[in-house]
């Protein structure tokens, strides 16, 4: 009787673990626009906590946001690209923005963020 070959073949490693690979490699590429987005998240909810109380206003909330993101080296989105609109007695903070990150020659990811924060708005 002949014996046959059990396991897999180099081949066959290959096949299974170049999609594991691809997809290590896209989140590697997506992290830093995460780490970005946590910063722009965060800013956003440090301004809300201090804004709270009262004396919120669009230029001092733009002027709150940009010392944060000057604190945290945010370089995008813009502070003037938020969408500052009235919420009652309150104003509602929205960071909408797009962002894109390489992965293979003309091939990259791209991804939307949509943040949205109250600010002034007695609790």
């Amino acid at each position: 009787m002949r014996d046959r070959q059990s396991g897999v073949t180099l081949i066959g490693w290959l096949f299974l673990l170049t999609p594991l690979v691809i997809v290590i490699y896209a989140g590697v590429r997506l992290a830093p626009v995460y780490l970005n987005y946590m910063k722009v998240s965060r800013a956003l909810e440090q301004t809300n906590s201090e804004l709270k109380s009262g004396g919120a206003n669009p230029d001092n909330i733009r002027a709150t946001i940009d010392k944060h993101f000057e604190i945290d080296m945010v370089d995008y989105p813009q502070v003037k690209d938020f969408k500052i609109t009235r919420d009652g007695a309150g104003w509602a903070v929205e960071a909408a923005y797009e962002d894109e990150a390489p992965l293979f020659a003309n091939l990259s990811l791209h991804v939307t963020f949509d943040k949205v924060v109250h600010v002034g708005n007695a609790d």
